[in-house]
């Protein structure tokens, strides 16, 4: 089986990160390497974890030869982050795809974010924009956005809270530093983008609470201030809970006050509704409202 998880790692990094596409598929036919892997617990197996955790301790990601004998000769130290940590990328471009529908809901907003990592995404309110060329608001990060969503203009945030198994702050220097191993070898601007969003971040920070999303979030969501509209959000955040739970946390969110938003692949949390298609093999969004919680459904698809 983890041969087969590497493998199909591989295909989703083609054409997005070579480095990555060609570890993942050369673990994927190594069997000493695999035999290393597999003596953590499944959960703990997956690539980006694994990546992460070598480029965390300071090893190399290319050539092959040179990232294999990192992981034998420093398996401890690797197995013993990989065994601590957990995949939390932190991308704050995703709410240029949340921010049409935050702008388009009664204001002022009281944003929840599950699965809020070190809650880069609950500050949509503070950075730039780019829609298809045209900007919106002034600073940076500037977040680019290949859509004809385009908002009507920033949404007014008088509340922010989220809730993580491993909720990081980016005022330490050792979660920051994780968060940048999470971003792929390539991708300089996001690197970029994560040090100007952190920075905002970092002054004026967000109640984040350590919990499961299930059962912290009906607390949580009780101490938004009344006056604003309560919106729960979340970014590829699903895939990564059971089925059982991930049902539990479906009827729990629908049966709050405010707006759900969800920005989930298809195969995860499939859309209530029709969807449509912006922009073939880019971007899908539908909207749904029902429930005692009327609100937007968002699923994009990269």
């Amino acid at each position: 089986m983890t041969d087969l998880r590497y493998a199909g790692f591989a295909r989703e990094a083609h054409g997005v990160s070579p480095a990555y596409e060609t570890l993942a598929r050369s673990v994927a036919n190594d069997a000493p390497l695999l035999a290393l892997i597999d003596t953590l617990p499944e959960a703990k197996r997956q690539p980006n974890l694994l990546f992460g955790a070598v480029r965390l301790l300071g090893g190399p990601v290319a050539p092959w030869a040179d990232f294999r004998a990192f992981v034998t000769e420093h398996w401890d130290a690797v197995a013993r982050e990989m065994r601590a940590r957990i995949t939390q990328t932190n991308e704050a471009g995703r709410c240029a795809v949340l921010l049409p529908l935050l702008a388009a809901l009664p204001q002022p907003l009281a944003l929840l974010e599950v699965g809020a990592s070190a809650g880069l995404c609950l500050y949509p309110d503070r950075y730039s924009y780019r829609y298809g060329g045209a900007p919106l608001g002034s600073g940076v990060p500037v977040l680019d956005c290949d859509s004809d969503l385009l908002p009507a203009g920033l949404p007014t945030v008088v509340w922010r809270a989220g809730i993580d198994l491993n909720p990081l702050d980016v005022r330490s220097p050792e979660d920051l530093a994780w968060l940048d191993a999470l971003i792929w070898p390539e991708h300089a601007h996001r690197r970029d983008r994560l040090r100007a969003a952190a920075a905002i971040v970092a002054a004026d920070p967000p109640l984040l609470v350590r919990g499961d999303l299930v059962e912290a979030l009906p607390a949580l969501a009780s101490t938004a201030p009344a006056d604003a509209t309560l919106v729960v959000f979340h970014t590829s955040v699903l895939y990564l809970v059971p089925p059982e739970p991930r049902a539990a946390f479906v009827s729990l969110v629908r049966s709050l006050p405010g707006h759900w938003i969800s920005n989930e692949s298809p195969e995860v949390l499939p859309p209530p509704g029709p969807i449509a298609r912006h922009r073939p093999g880019t971007t899908t969004c539908c909207r749904w409202t029902g429930g005692r919680s009327p609100g937007h459904v968002v699923t994009v698809r990269a």
